[in-house]
């Protein structure tokens, strides 16, 4: 294949998924990772049925033992790394004074320590050959809004961090994506029933399909090496 190796976290569902499908589409292997294999297994097939080339693994991205596992098996199996897709992420909403701390620290493990995960794992095998990183964040990372507080600074975090990485790095590409409203199962579980409940009613009135963002990304990677896409945000049109 004279596409790339791409690894995706959170591609069991949402924006993981339909990234899956579309790099699959445009000629990549992708290496699927997430806590659900069984649907890894399913969007694997469903991929390789399309003629598309495809393999996963179990990840908890919250562990950093599972993370180089999963990228040093991808490495082990296709001798590089070419992409990686930070991805996974949990919405949790409540307004502060709820104290859900159990809520809070959830999302600072996986979309903010999750996204570090991920940089540590393949930094070691991208610092000579160079690479790309992208980092899925959100429009709450460029403004803040009450009930999502802790969510805001997760990616207000994700999208520091990520411009750090890029000025450290001359043959790392680097890449911010920051969806708006975006139909998927990120408002599902967890967060205070109420809020939780205007968010998915939002999403699914406003809400753009995960596909949109997988066009996103897909563009980034598929730039010449010299070229960086640093951030996009994509929203929807309604969305104020």
């Amino acid at each position: 294949m004279n596409g790339k190796i791409a690894l995706i976290t959170g591609a069991s569902s949402g924006i993981g998924e339909a990234t899956a499908l579309r790099l699959a589409a445009d000629g990549h292997h992708v290496v699927l990772g997430a806590r659900r294999t069984d649907r890894l297994a399913a969007l694997t097939e469903k991929i390789r049925a399309n003629g598309g080339s495809a393999d996963f693994r179990q990840l908890d991205v919250t562990s950093l033992e599972s993370v180089r596992a999963f990228v040093t098996a991808a490495h082990e199996s296709h001798g590089r790394v070419d992409v990686l897709v930070n991805n996974a992420g949990v919405m949790t909403l409540s307004t502060l004074d709820k104290l859900r701390v159990d809520d809070w620290n959830r999302m600072i493990d996986v979309n903010l320590r999750g996204t570090l995960h991920g940089i540590a794992a393949v930094l070691p095998l991208m610092g000579e050959t160079g690479g790309h990183i992208v980092n899925v964040a959100s429009t709450a990372g460029l403004r803040v809004d009450p009930t999502a507080a802790v969510y805001c600074a997760t990616k207000f975090g994700v999208r520091a961090l990520s411009e750090g990485l890029r000025q450290e790095n001359t043959n790392i590409r680097v890449t911010i994506v920051s969806p708006g409203f975006t139909q998927s199962e990120l408002a599902d579980q967890g967060g205070d029933p109420e809020t939780q409940a205007a968010a998915r009613a939002a999403s699914e009135q406003l809400g753009i399909p995960a596909s949109a963002v997988a066009d996103a990304i897909a563009y980034a990677v598929s730039q010449p090496a010299a070229v960086d896409v640093s951030e996009i945000v994509v929203r929807p049109t309604a969305q104020t």
